[in-house]
C-alpha cells in the first residue's frame, strides 16, 4: 500500500510541476493573435491538470503522513507544507486573476489584425516574476521532499 500511495504521489506531483513549467513556454512562444489564441486555449484547458494533481497530491500526502505515523513532527514536513500553500496562494490568487484579464483582452480583439494587444506585454510582464516564484517554490518544495534536509 505504501509504495503505491508513493508512486500516486509522485505522479500528482509531477502533474502539477509540469503544466506549471510548460505553460509559460507555450504563452510566451505565441507570435500573433491567432497563435495567442490557441496557446492561451491550451493553457486553459491544461490548467485542469494540476488542479487534479494537487488534490491527489495532498489526498496521498496525509494519507501516506498516517500510514508512516509521521505526521507534522518533521520541519522538512512542515515547510514543504506552508510553501506548498504560498504556492497555492500565488497561484489561484495572482496568476489566475491576471491570466483571466489577459485571456479576455485577447478574445475582445478578434478584428484588430493578427497582431498581439498592445495590453499584452505588459500585463505578462507582470505574472512573470509571480510564475518564476511559483516555479521557484515548486523545486524548494521537491527538494525537501527528495532530501529531507531536517
Amino acid at each position: 500500500m505504501f509504495g503505491l500511495l508513493l508512486v500516486l504521489h509522485i505522479l500528482a506531483s509531477i502533474a502539477i510541476i509540469g503544466p506549471a513549467f510548460v505553460m509559460p513556454i507555450i504563452r510566451r512562444s505565441a507570435r500573433t493573435v491567432d497563435q495567442l489564441r490557441f496557446a492561451l486555449g491550451i493553457t486553459t484547458r491544461l490548467a485542469i491538470i494540476p488542479k487534479i494533481g494537487g488534490a491527489l497530491l495532498i489526498i496521498t500526502g496525509v494519507w501516506l503522513m498516517i500510514i508512516t505515523k509521521m505526521g507534522l513532527s518533521q520541519m522538512w514536513l512542515n515547510v514543504s507544507f506552508l510553501l506548498s500553500l504560498l504556492m497555492v496562494v500565488m497561484i489561484d490568487g495572482l496568476i489566475e486573476p491576471r491570466m483571466k484579464k489577459i485571456i479576455k483582452i485577447v478574445s475582445e480583439c478578434q478584428d484588430q489584425g493578427n497582431e498581439i494587444p498592445a495590453d499584452f506585454g505588459p500585463l505578462m510582464k507582470k505574472i512573470v516574476p509571480i510564475e518564476t516564484a511559483a516555479q521557484l517554490l515548486m523545486i524548494a518544495i521537491l527538494v525537501l521532499m527528495v532530501v529531507k534536509p531536517f
